[in-house]
């Protein structure tokens, strides 16, 4: 019951951990835009009950049209999914049937099960240099790495999680040519603004062994909807959609999907909000004792700590009943980095105090 949880957004284990309910839980573990679910997505949700007793759409047509339409791509070159994790465990599969899969680390967990679960042969390419700091993709060698094979995959997202470091297309840009296959998960781009973003979106015509992830649950606050699409080539795609199970995505949503996408209002309300509460979190956690937050292109912060980030992680939840994630399950990072989301300024002054009460 108590088993230390490899995700953020358990506060049933941190709730159970200090004797209290989770809705007392003030959760800073999991990064999801707290400005949402937009308005848009939830009346599309309530819209969409009547549907109910149909069967959803096996080609999510619509859904598609409305992606295409959003990102500039052909419909049959996107597939909805039920969350951009079900679309990693398909993308593990394509990635075990080459020689050797480059995996850049500390890597998000379910990296790891995806790879796992078809035995892919994995090499880590650490960003986290001897140094101890983290260095940009151009900085590890990986021409001396690929030289026993061209037939080599790569596993990466953009901005990485959980330094927050954001690659440039012209960095990725000739990983593309060495690699028999390049998934790039791109969760947390959304957070950036279209004159910031760096996706390879654009790039899927151009390389067939591109496959981009993209998820819902962040920017959109819908982690309980489970969606999440691909964009790569439709051989590719058809072949994920002969292996899975049928009607993956629900039509709930895939309503609100068609709706969230679309409301342009909802993104600029939170790009406004990250670029302010964003780099007031960061300024009020660098001016704490210890502590040397990274700066982030997501809507998270990882910081290194001078304490163990789990004694720090259990003193919150007793004296404040405030849930941070700790990276012990990141093994390069281990007991001395933690992460925190960004979210409203009330909220991110809390943990600071929260933390202040600790550490002075």
């Amino acid at each position: 019951m108590f088993n230390r949880p490899l995700h953020g957004g358990n506060i049933a284990w941190a709730a159970a951990l200090i004797g209290c309910s989770p809705d007392a839980i003030l959760d800073f573990s999991a990064s999801i835009n707290p400005l949402g679910p937009p308005e848009s997505a939830i009346a599309a949700i309530k819209s969409h009950l009547p549907n109910l007793p149909a069967y959803p759409d096996p080609d999510y047509y619509q859904l598609r049209i409305t992606l295409s339409e959003v990102h500039q791509v052909p419909s049959d070159w996107i597939l909805p999914g039920n969350g951009s994790a079900e679309l990693l465990t398909w993308a593990g599969w394509d990635l075990s049937e080459l020689d050797r899969t480059f995996l850049v680390t500390p890597a998000f967990n379910d990296y790891w099960r995806a790879l796992r679960a078809f035995n892919a042969r994995v090499v880590e390419c650490p960003l986290l240099s001897a140094a101890g700091e983290f260095v940009s993709l151009e900085f590890l060698d990986w021409k001396k790495q690929t030289l026993a094979s061209l037939n080599n995959g790569l596993l990466l997202n953009n901005p990485h999680n959980p330094t927050g470091k954001l690659f440039l297309k012209e960095t990725i840009l000739p990983l593309l040519k060495m690699f028999a296959l390049v998934v790039v998960d791109e969760a947390f781009m959304d957070f950036l603004p279209p004159d910031r973003e760096q996706s390879l979106i654009p790039l899927v015509h151009e390389f067939p062994n591109l496959v981009i992830l993209r998820s819902l649950t962040k920017f959109y606050s819908l982690p309980g909807l489970r969606l999440g699409y691909a964009i790569a080539h439709p051989e590719r795609l058809k072949r994920w959609q002969a292996r899975r199970d049928p009607w993956p995505v629900n039509v709930l949503a895939a309503a609100a999907a068609q709706a969230a996408i679309a409301d342009t209002v909802f993104q600029r309300q939170t790009w406004d909000w990250l670029q302010v509460s964003g780099m007031k979190l960061f300024q009020g956690l660098a001016e704490l004792p210890g502590l040397n937050p990274y700066e982030s292109a997501a809507n998270f912060l990882l910081v290194k700590s001078a304490v163990s980030s789990c004694l720090l992680q259990e003193k919150l939840l007793q004296e404040s009943q405030i849930l941070i994630r700790d990276c012990v399950s990141f093994p390069e990072l281990g007991d001395r980095y933690f992460r925190v989301a960004v979210r409203s300024q009330i909220d991110n002054q809390r943990l600071i105090s929260g933390l202040a009460k600790i550490l002075l």
